[in-house]
């Protein structure tokens, strides 16, 4: 199988660095001296820094290229590996292009468009014209992937003929790749853990405690849940690798940006110049405002978004957030 990923931020390298152990790949960038550089250096200095990417690897920027590449040898599979924000502009270069042998997309990206509230699949849709495409999901940082640590991830996609396809290209050496036909629920997993790391990120600026972590992963998961429930998402989907599973990575880890993003709100600095600062997409800050919209209007609480969007927006100190949430009325763990 022949894996084009576009895309080299970290994930995308990562992901074509454990690809690479089995099938040959191509890394795509719009970036010619991004290009340049990594073939000659054969590391990712920028965004996966220290590890030096195998030579099944090979590197391209021009879209005639990739294409080509693709068209060489059936079956194929095009990764998309940018944010949210990069999906449709991608879709639109490659999705009307693709080879016959090419037999789906697979996007990585986890998020909520913001202008118009789209999930990944649902602006897949209006690119793919048909063709099976599917989300990769699941707890996974870059640097651990490429380094060959396991990993276990989730394939859910518009097609059952999409799963066959990434298990194929990714179940393999330490990362495990199970199955979903719940499309919905895996990618409101992913979109929505990371506006609740910034949560967690605030709590552990604050230096509130593990308790107050361990009570707010769960309930972040009770809202996730909510939400995800009332919008057509099934809910055990939550108690798996896209929902708890990435959940509890995003919130914990050290690697963690929008983790880093809480942390920084914590201290005192403002949005924008924390994300100038942070050199990578923190997707929880575009799509906290999102996943807010979308619960006021399915009638469902989050009061862990709601505060999030408050730091974040300036209506709201940490501290602040912190007292509102705790002065909350008593109310049943379970919604029945």
């Amino acid at each position: 199988m022949r894996v084009a990923i576009v895309g080299a931020g970290a994930w995308g390298t990562a992901l074509a660095q454990h690809t690479a152990r089995r099938h040959p790949v191509m890394l795509w960038m719009r970036d010619p001296e991004q290009c340049r550089r990594l073939s000659q250096a054969r590391v990712n200095q920028r965004y996966l820094p220290g590890v030096e990417l195998l030579s099944q690897i090979e590197f391209g920027c021009d879209p005639d290229a990739l294409v080509a590449w693709l068209d060489k040898g059936s079956p194929a599979l095009l990764v998309v590996a940018t944010s949210v924000a990069g999906l449709a502009p991608s879709l639109e270069v490659f999705g009307p292009r693709l080879p016959e042998g090419c037999r789906g997309v697979v996007w990585l990206c986890k998020g909520i468009e913001p202008s118009q509230a789209r999930l990944p699949h649902r602006i897949a849709a209006a690119a793919l014209s048909g063709r099976p495409g599917g989300a990769l999901s699941g707890p996974s940082f870059a640097q651990e992937v490429a380094a060959g640590l396991p990993v276990a991830l989730t394939i859910a996609g518009t097609d059952p003929s999409i799963e066959p396809l990434a298990i194929e290209a990714f179940h393999h050496a330490s990362a495990r790749i199970y199955t979903s036909d719940d499309l919905l629920g895996v990618e409101l997993g992913g979109a929505l853990k990371n506006v609740m790391a910034i949560a967690a990120g605030i709590s552990d600026g604050l230096a509130l405690g593990a308790n107050a972590r361990a009570a707010l992963v769960t309930r972040a998961l009770a809202e996730m849940s909510r939400l995800g429930v009332a919008l057509g998402a099934r809910a055990e989907t939550f108690m798996g690798l896209t929902g708890l599973g990435d959940l509890v990575l995003t919130c914990t880890g050290a690697l963690s940006r929008n983790r880093r993003v809480g942390l920084a709100l914590a201290d005192g600095q403002s949005t924008p110049d924390i994300v100038a600062r942070l050199g990578h997409v923190a997707e929880g800050v575009l799509t906290a405002p999102v996943a807010r919209a979308l619960a006021r209007e399915a009638g469902v609480e989050m009061p862990l978004v709601e505060a999030v969007c408050g730091v974040l927006e300036g209506h709201l100190q940490p501290v602040e957030a912190v007292h509102a949430l705790l002065a909350r009325d008593p109310r049943a763990e379970f919604d029945h």
